[in-house]
């Protein structure tokens, strides 16, 4: 039986890798996973008082379908959220989603159609290619110095083309950690304003930041077409409840797509009503938590990132912002970042991913690993991998 040309092209390399890791398992090595950013399976949870929320919702009997672009009470505060970024936006301007990858396939088959190309940050995170693929779409790399944190203006106006319909950006950046800063932010809603292009940026990270403070994209969106992805696993520490929302600027060039995309939201019926009531309280509960849980992960960052830089044939960035580094392999005996990966995993039991997964332009020759676990963990991970690289 056939299967549609666009689902076979999906790629998902952060999980697809996880296949290799049980073949390794079931010949009875123990493997560390430093492959998957999900704060809550690495010991971080959500704090009681947002549990109770969740619990407490389900006992009222708050189990039955919200309103299809949400609960009033927590669009609000999500609107006062990005207000205090930069936006200026009332709740009706928010949709609450099923996690921010149901929120980007929603603003992506809204705005492609086929042959219709979108520019992405090189490295990017998966599911924008694959998305944007799905929907008829080409995905365009640009480039980013990653020492710096800034992206390449020049390579980002050389790739627009009369089909460009969006640029894409996520900062702080999966999976290379680059937080941009207010004057690129800047120069990109200009070049989006002069090319009339969407501006679709992702900042689920927005909290996780370490040497700079987070500059939202609303801060200099204006009435610029922006629209803003975020959620609740990373920050907020609820990855397997599955929340995020999209944040419409008030542009009156979204009148469209703010009159359009709902029809998706009301197709697929609701987003989970008990969790919703969690996210409400994890707004508007204490949020020590959150600095408390940066705090730990900075930690991590600094014990990675120096063990990458002084092993022989790896070079690493520092990352301003989330949880992951994205070495450079500079040795070419390794062969391919798929091979090292392989390598790495089948003789050490460390599992990471092969930076192609994030783009073959600007993501080969690295790789993704994340620093959520312990420090004796992460410590002994790098051993492990500085025995592979010496050997």
């Amino acid at each position: 039986m056939k299967i549609s040309k666009k689902v076979a092209g999906v790629e998902y390399a952060i999980r697809d890798i996880v296949l290799a890791a049980r073949k390794v398992e079931q010949k009875g090595m123990k493997v560390d996973y430093l492959n998957i950013g999900d704060p809550v399976q690495f010991g971080f949870q959500p704090p009681d008082n947002v549990k109770e929320a969740m619990i407490n919702a389900i006992r009222r009997g708050e189990n039955y379908y919200s309103a299809s672009e949400g609960l009033k009470e927590l669009r609000v505060e999500i609107a006062k959220k990005e207000n205090v970024k930069g936006l200026s936006i009332l709740a009706d301007d928010v949709l609450v989603t099923n996690g921010v990858s149901e929120g980007l396939d929603m603003v992506i088959s809204s705005i492609v159609e086929e042959g219709d190309e979108v520019l992405l940050p090189g490295p990017y995170y998966p599911p924008y290619a694959s998305y944007v693929r799905l929907h008829g779409g080409i995905p365009v790399e640009f480039a980013v110095d990653l020492d710096n944190s800034t992206p390449d203006i020049d390579d980002i106006k050389s790739k627009i083309t009369p089909r460009t319909v969006a640029i894409c950006l996520i900062s702080p950046n999966n999976p290379t950690g680059v937080v941009f800063n207010e004057p690129s932010l800047k120069k990109l809603v200009e070049i989006a304003n002069e090319h009339n292009l969407y501006i679709i940026c992702d900042e689920i990270y927005d909290q996780i930041t370490f040497d700079q403070k987070f500059v939202g994209i609303g801060k200099v969106a204006g009435d610029s077409p922006v629209i803003v992805l975020n959620g609740f696993s990373k920050v907020h520490l609820m990855s397997g409840w599955r929340i995020g929302y999209i944040a419409f600027n008030q542009s009156s060039k979204l009148d469209a797509l703010r009159e359009n995309l709902p029809k998706l939201a009301r197709v697929r019926i609701a987003t989970n009503l008990p969790v919703q009531y969690a996210a409400l309280e994890s707004l508007q509960g204490p949020q020590g938590y959150i600095s408390e849980f940066v705090s730990e992960v900075k930690k991590r960052r600094d014990l990675v990132v120096k063990r990458l830089n002084s092993m022989p044939g790896l070079s690493c960035p520092n990352p301003r912002g989330a949880f992951y580094a994205f070495p450079k392999i500079e040795d070419k005996k390794f062969g391919t970042d798929k091979e090292f990966v392989q390598n790495l995993l089948e003789s050490k039991g460390v599992l990471t991913v092969h930076g192609s997964g994030f783009g073959e332009k600007y993501g080969s020759g690295h790789f993704r690993l994340v620093y959520l676990p312990n420090l004796e963990i992460l410590d002994s991970a790098m051993n492990k991998i500085e025995e592979f690289v010496s050997q």
